[in-house]
């Protein structure tokens, strides 16, 4: 979908959705918001509908309220309050639908109150503040020591033959607890280019060099990415690195790696 088109259809989306007695706000979110950055050919929809108590539900059974309603081929409940559609397109609408007291269970970060005839951009701004106090983060010595044991665990298993869950562990726990790690120690210019809800979000667009290392090392088979994560580890991370857990860890892929093939 062009920015044309995302935009085309946010309209038509707007006018279906304002010309409805019982919707209340809606809340554009992500790229949708048109906070930067702005959409892209990949970009899906993002939104919130926020209704009258009582009609939150049929918007979230009924999506013939969706401009493209017709080219929907899958539809299904993510959430107790969400619901994501594929259009024939590969077009992605990820919908909330909410009443204006359950408004506050969201979580959000870039968004636009782009219809409000219920005090939504004040209900929104409490969620926003919220969203960004959210639970204390982890210690960041837990979220090492989770990074070194997965390497280890992940490398292991896919050893072992179980190479799914060896894929699972260094490619998605390993690296979600060394992005946040890499995350902290960023300038705070350039992490505030970051999504604040997902380290995983823009890292590359924020540490261009530091992201193609980190590409490039997940492209190599597992106990061979979990060598390349810890090295970039080590060197950016060196104090929640201990020499002698670095030679741990590298003792165990070194097991492991003849047998990854």
């Amino acid at each position: 979908m062009t920015p044309e088109a995302h935009a085309a259809f946010t309209a038509a989306l707007l006018d279906r959705l304002s010309a409805d007695a019982d919707v209340v706000g809606v809340v554009l979110l992500g790229s949708s918001s048109g906070i930067p950055p702005g959409p892209d050919e990949f970009s899906d929809h993002d939104l919130f509908v926020v209704t009258r108590p009582g009609a939150q539900e049929r918007f979230r059974t009924d999506l013939g309220w969706l401009p493209d309603a017709a080219e929907v081929v899958l539809a299904f409940r993510e959430t107790p309050h969400g619901v994501k559609a594929l259009c024939a397109t590969g077009h992605l609408v990820e919908l909330a639908a909410f009443d204006v007291d359950e408004l506050a269970l969201a979580r959000v970060n870039r968004y636009r109150v782009a219809l409000d005839r219920a005090d939504v951009v004040t209900r929104m701004e409490r969620v926003r503040a919220a969203s960004a106090e959210g639970p204390a983060p982890p210690d960041a010595r837990w979220r090492a020591g989770q990074f070194l044991t997965s390497l280890v665990v992940g490398a292991g298993r896919a050893a072992r033959g179980e190479r799914l869950s060896g894929h699972a562990l260094v490619r998605d726990a390993a690296l979600g607890h060394l992005l946040a790690l890499l995350r902290a120690r960023l300038p705070a210019d350039v992490a505030a280019r970051l999504d604040d809800l997902d380290p995983a979000r823009r890292f590359e667009l924020a540490a261009p060099e530091l992201g193609r290392e980190l590409d490039a090392a997940l492209r190599r088979p597992v106990a061979a990415a979990a060598r390349a994560l810890l090295a970039v580890a080590a060197r950016e991370l060196g104090d929640l690195v201990p020499p002698r857990a670095r030679a741990a860890v590298e003792a165990a892929i070194d097991r492991a790696e003849p047998f990854d093939r």
